[in-house]
This record gives C-alpha cells, sequence and structure tokens, in this order.
C-alpha cells in the first residue's frame, strides 16, 4: 500500500509507516507520474484532484484534511469509482476565534457597540452556527440566511438574503464555493449586491474567496458603497489583488481557520477516513502533545472599572490578536504562502483558564460559555 501525502499536514508524520510506503511532498508539486501507483491521497487545499491528475493513476481514497472540497472533482472521482473524505468542522472552532478577535478589533476600530449591532450571517453550516452563536454571546442581534437549511427546516429561523443586506451593521459569510447547480455563491456579493448595502455595513469574508467578486469589492469601497471589509480568503489565492489589501480593514492569509487545534482535528479526521477506508487500526488515533502558544495558556485578568465588552475583548486578544496576521501580510504580500505554512501556534479559547478579578457573574458566565476555563 502506498500513501502520498501534503508534507505540511501536521502530527502526521511517522503515523501511517507501519502499515505503508509513504511519500511526502508539497501538495502543488502532486503530478500524475508522482501518484501513478499510489491507493491513498491526504491532501490540503493546494492539491487539485481532477482528471488531469488522477487519470490513469491507482489511486483509491482521498482524504483532505480540510473543510472545503472544491478542489476535489467529485463528480469524476465518483465516475471512476475513486471514494474520498473532507474533514467537516475541522476549524470551525479556529474560525469562530479568528471571528471573535475580528470583531474585537472592529469594536475599537469603528467605536462599535455590540449590543446595538446586528450581524448578518451567510452560510449556516458547522462555523456560520459558531459565529452566529458568538454574535449573540457578544449581545448582538443575529440573522441567518441559508437557503439549503431553510428548504430543509422551514423559514422560521432564517431569513432571504435580501433582508441579511438590509438589515445588518455587519455581514459574515460562510458558505462553501459552489459554480453550479441551484443556491450557487460564486460571487454571490457581486455589484448588485453591493449596491444593496447599507453605506455602513461590514462585510467579512473567511469563506472562499470567490464568493466575493474583487473588481466589484474595489469599486464599492472606492465609492464608499460599504463602510469596510475584512478578508481572510482572495480570488486566484495566492496571488492576491495588491489593489485590494489597502483597501481593507484586515486582511489575512486565509489562516482563519488554523489554529493548532483545527489542525489536529483536520488531521485527525483524514488519517482516521484512511483508516476506515483502508481498514487500518488508526479509526480513533488523534494527535499526542498539541503544542502550547507563546502566550500563557493561563492568565488573569482584573475587569475592574471595565465594561463586559471590554473584558470580553482582552480575554479574545490574550488568545489571539487578528492584527497580528494582518500586519505580517501587509509587510510581505509575496510570502502569502510561506506565512501559511509557517504559521505559529494558535491555540483556542478551551485551552485558556483565566482567573477573574473585580468581575460580576454575567461576565464569567459570558466568558465560560465563549469556551474559557475559569479559575
Amino acid at each position: 500500500m502506498k500513501i502520498v501525502i501534503d508534507e505540511k499536514i501536521p502530527f502526521i508524520k511517522g503515523v501511517f509507516e507501519p502499515y505503508a510506503e509513504v511519500v511526502y511532498l508539497p501538495g502543488s508539486t502532486f503530478t500524475k507520474d508522482i501518484i501513478a501507483n499510489a491507493d491513498a491521497l491526504i491532501i490540503r487545499t493546494r492539491t487539485a484532484c481532477n482528471e488531469a491528475l488522477l487519470e490513469g493513476t491507482s489511486v483509491r481514497f482521498i482524504a483532505t484534511s480540510t473543510i472545503g472540497h472544491d478542489h476535489i472533482d467529485a463528480g469524476y472521482c465518483e465516475a471512476r469509482g475513486i471514494a474520498w473524505a473532507n474533514a467537516p468542522g475541522c476549524n470551525s472552532g479556529a474560525v469562530y476565534q479568528y471571528m471573535a478577535s475580528v470583531f474585537a478589533t472592529l469594536s475599537v476600530q469603528f467605536g462599535i457597540n455590540f449590543e446595538e449591532m446586528t450581524l448578518g450571517v451567510v452560510g449556516v453550516g458547522n462555523v456560520g452556527s459558531k459565529v452566529a452563536r458568538l454574535g449573540r454571546l457578544l449581545g448582538m442581534n443575529v440573522l441567518m440566511n441559508d437557503p439549503p437549511r431553510a428548504e430543509k427546516e422551514g423559514l422560521a429561523q432564517f431569513v432571504p438574503l435580501d433582508e441579511i443586506l438590509n438589515m445588518s451593521d455587519i455581514i459574515s459569510l460562510h458558505v462553501p464555493l459552489k459554480t453550479s447547480g441551484t443556491h450557487q455563491t460564486y460571487h454571490l456579493f457581486d455589484k448588485t449586491t453591493f449596491e444593496q448595502l447599507r453605506r455602513s455595513t461590514i462585510l467579512i469574508n473567511s469563506s472562499r474567496g470567490e464568493v466575493v467578486d474583487t473588481y466589484a469589492l474595489k469599486n464599492a469601497l472606492r465609492k464608499k458603497e460599504i463602510g469596510a471589509a475584512v478578508l481572510d480568503v482572495w480570488e486566484n489565492e495566492p496571488n492576491v489583488d495588491k489593489e485590494l489589501l489597502p483597501m481593507l480593514n484586515i486582511g489575512t492569509p486565509h489562516i482563519a481557520g488554523y489554529s493548532t487545534d483545527g489542525k489536529a482535528n483536520g488531521t485527525a479526521m483524514s488519517v482516521q477516513a484512511v483508516s476506515r477506508f483502508f481498514e487500518l487500526p488508526l479509526c480513533e488515533w488523534y494527535p499526542r502533545n498539541i503544542p502550547k502558544p507563546a502566550q500563557p495558556l493561563k492568565f488573569e485578568l482584573d475587569c475592574n472599572g471595565k465594561s463586559m465588552q471590554q473584558c470580553i475583548k482582552e480575554a479574545i486578544w490574550h488568545t489571539y490578536l487578528v492584527n497580528d496576521d494582518d500586519g505580517k501580510l501587509r509587510a510581505s504580500l509575496a510570502s502569502f504562502e510561506q506565512q501559511r505554512d509557517e504559521y505559529p501556534v494558535r491555540r483556542e479559547f478551551e485551552a485558556f483558564t483565566v482567573k477573574l478579578k473585580n468581575v460580576i457573574p454575567i461576565i464569567e458566565k459570558r466568558l465560560q460559555s465563549l469556551g474559557f476555563s475559569l479559575d
């Protein structure tokens, strides 16, 4: 048995060696010749698994350690009898943390009081559901749009996209990229969409770059048709539009889901999927000894004289400052891929314990609900 694995997938080296011949390569360098006699591939988004790569090979199973799977040609794989698996929800906690840091940063940039804001969440799957919950925990009014879910579950908890566009102070996108069929999301936000927004609306995209029309976004920002934009994902990655980045309030190199916990989850789900398919004894495997971040996992927070929003902001920022990633990208746009590949350890809220001083019970409860442990 032979497995070809993207060398940047963390925690995986040594796992399959007792059971298979294993080859590690950069994900962008997979070729038909290299994988010709492979039984399985374990990949990230940088490996396009389609007829051009797979035809004539012995590949029987593909695991991607990512939520997204638009880099896998599902129709071709089905026709060729190639099974595949993604890692749904693996990094939802990481995006939840990323969004919390974004909200905290925007609150300072714009003087936002969360309790006066309406958040529109477009796409309410594993990630979007957590972002909607985050908005409520921060005190926002939350509107949700998800046509596929609305068709299955009814309209009670969902609103049309037009209502999101007309009523939201902040809109956050969490949809898959779908270029054909019903509920297409390619350029979901285009010239027409931007013209419907209120001029103060802030747009956040951490889903897929192609969901937002770059040209239309730049024009909307120039014309002040929207208040601000935050992007973690970009059209034509890693070739980011050099003109767009300076126009954004926050821009990051597709790392919203890059917490170390999220990476461990994605790797584990891929290992387990391969193990189930080939009947290997790794169906419950999970990485051991996940590394610690630079900042202490236990910290003290004095809430004396501070509002609940201030206390929550400080707790969030202790775990992750999105401005750090924004600054690195602005300093070196050309190293987009390197910043992803060499991303530092980032642990999610659940890894942290906070000792609170001079705090009222509602703040304690809110921090616990966000995921922090209390000392």
